[in-house]
């Protein structure tokens, strides 16, 4: 819930997001209700930020928008739910002038799911992610190095992080509960953030 209000946090300690990540005109992919335009006081070089969901049309191809439109591309918590992952980033990354950035968000699955799939947390995940594991539990897990790897086109990776500094690992124990929804609090976050930049070849 409100992934990207409790972002703003992190994101408003590290100068890059300000001053190169969320600059000039963006999209905010998968928006919902928690659109990043909302906080355009933080980052004062945002000029705009469309919203963009479902009824705009689908996420994993975003056929209305033109090759190298936007300065910038966030989306938090979509990539999950697209059918193919790996289309989808292509067409993020598409759609990102050279020189702009990607800054996408995703569910941890050791964090989120925790060791369930179909996930019983939110029905409409079709992938898991893990940032980099030899072997996963879930048999959707897609790994962020591979899949970052294996794109065709022309980026730098500028940041991958694990954000579970509100992530209470003992709270299970405490509440008497082995499995519990951390994201449905106020604090908790349990994902992965990665930070691409497109480049000119």
């Amino acid at each position: 819930m409100h992934e990207t209000s409790k972002s703003i946090f992190h994101k408003i300690k590290d100068s890059r997001y300000g001053t190169r990540y969320i600059v000039g005109n963006g999209i905010d992919i998968g928006s919902g209700e928690d659109c990043l335009s909302q906080y355009g006081e933080f980052f004062p070089l945002m000029n705009s930020c469309r919203a963009w969901d479902t009824p705009d049309g689908d996420a994993q191809l975003m056929e209305s928008i033109e090759d190298n439109y936007f300065d910038f591309v966030y989306s938090s918590h979509c990539l999950e739910h697209t059918v193919n992952p790996y289309i989808s980033l292509d067409n993020w990354i598409r759609i990102l002038k050279p020189g702009g950035h990607l800054v996408c968000t995703i569910p941890d699955e050791d964090l989120y799911e925790q060791g369930i799939f179909p996930s019983t947390f939110n029905h409409d995940h079709k992938h898991t992610f893990t940032i980099h594991k030899k072997k996963s539990w879930s048999n959707k897990s897609i790994n962020l190095i591979q899949m970052l790897s294996n794109t065709s086109l022309p980026i730098e990776i500028k940041k991958i992080e694990l954000l579970d500094a509100t992530f209470r690992y003992n709270l299970n124990q405490k509440i008497n509960i082995p499995r519990f929804d951390q994201s449905m609090t106020p604090i908790g976050e349990c994902a992965i953030e990665f930070v691409l930049k497109k480049i000119m070849l």
